[in-house]
């Protein structure tokens, strides 16, 4: 049964996908939070933007101390995290966290950061969770693969509509370049793990969703790379199409898989193949 919490004006909205794993939605259903249970702890992937008191709803779900992890900096996965005392990041996620590092004046402004890094473990009792890095989208993303109950969690580097792959943090050493081929590469990685999951769950647009998303993002890339991608100006995103910060981008196809993109990366790019 779904479950609905209205908090200072604020709704989260969950339901169990198993007996140990809860999805939770935020801010009217975009963004996705997944709550992991195991025998001694439970892991919550991704804070949201911090508003809505996270913490008390999660703790309507599980009676088992809650362990918290990032998969990335950005505000809307990482702007609830001082709602805890401790929170699991890459070592490059607090380069895109906010300035104020806490906008909404919640308990733990200076939680303590624990750095995780490709192929440690978060050990929740009976579910371990491996992390494995696939830094593109962001300068300090992870995926969290739960092999028991084949599942891999994969942040904004992999979901069903777009992946965000334009200079988001304004870094004046950013190479468009260099991002897709870190994105090939890190897609070729989980593709090489394929055994030990059946579903992908992003943050953003839907999940579950199919491991051939993989397939479709790798020739996307090496689409890129050779100078032939598919280049469409209209977005087609209910937000970016009415905002200014759609403007100046453009989306890069290959079959179900899309990046959005400033077109003058993409253009830049593709003159010099």
């Amino acid at each position: 049964m779904d479950q609905q919490l209205s908090l200072n004006g604020k709704v989260f909205t969950s339901w169990k996908y198993d007996e140990k794993t809860w999805f939770i939605t935020a801010s009217n259903g975009t963004l996705y939070l997944y709550l992991l249970e195991g025998d001694d702890y439970t892991l919550l992937i991704d804070t949201a933007y911090g508003f809505g008191n996270l913490r008390e709803y999660v703790e309507t779900l599980t009676d088992k101390p809650v362990l918290v992890a990032l998969t990335h900096g950005h505000l809307d996965h990482s702007g609830g995290a001082a709602e805890w005392e401790k929170v699991y990041m890459h070592k490059n996620a607090p380069v895109d966290m906010p300035n104020d590092g806490n906008q909404f004046n919640l308990p733990y402004p200076d939680y303590e950061r624990v750095f995780v890094g490709e192929g440690d473990v978060i050990d929740l009792g009976g579910r371990r969770i491996e992390v494995i890095e696939i830094t593109a989208h962001s300068n300090g993303s992870i995926a969290l693969l739960d092999a028991s109950h084949k599942l891999i969690f994969s942040g904004d580097e992999l979901e069903s509509m777009q992946v965000i792959m334009m200079n988001l943090d304004k870094d004046p050493d950013y190479d468009y370049e260099a991002r897709i081929k870190a994105h090939r590469a890190n897609m070729l990685k989980l593709k090489a793990r394929l055994e030990e999951f059946d579903s992908i769950c992003p943050a953003h647009n839907g999940a579950p969703i199919a491991r051939s998303y993989i397939d479709d993002f790798i020739e996307l890339n090496d689409r890129i790379l050779a100078g032939k991608a598919i280049v469409e100006d209209k977005l087609n995103h209910l937000f970016f199409d009415s905002s200014p910060m759609g403007e100046g981008l453009c989306r890069v196809r290959w079959n179900k898989a899309s990046f959005f993109s400033a077109r003058s990366d993409v253009e830049k790019f593709l003159k010099n193949q």
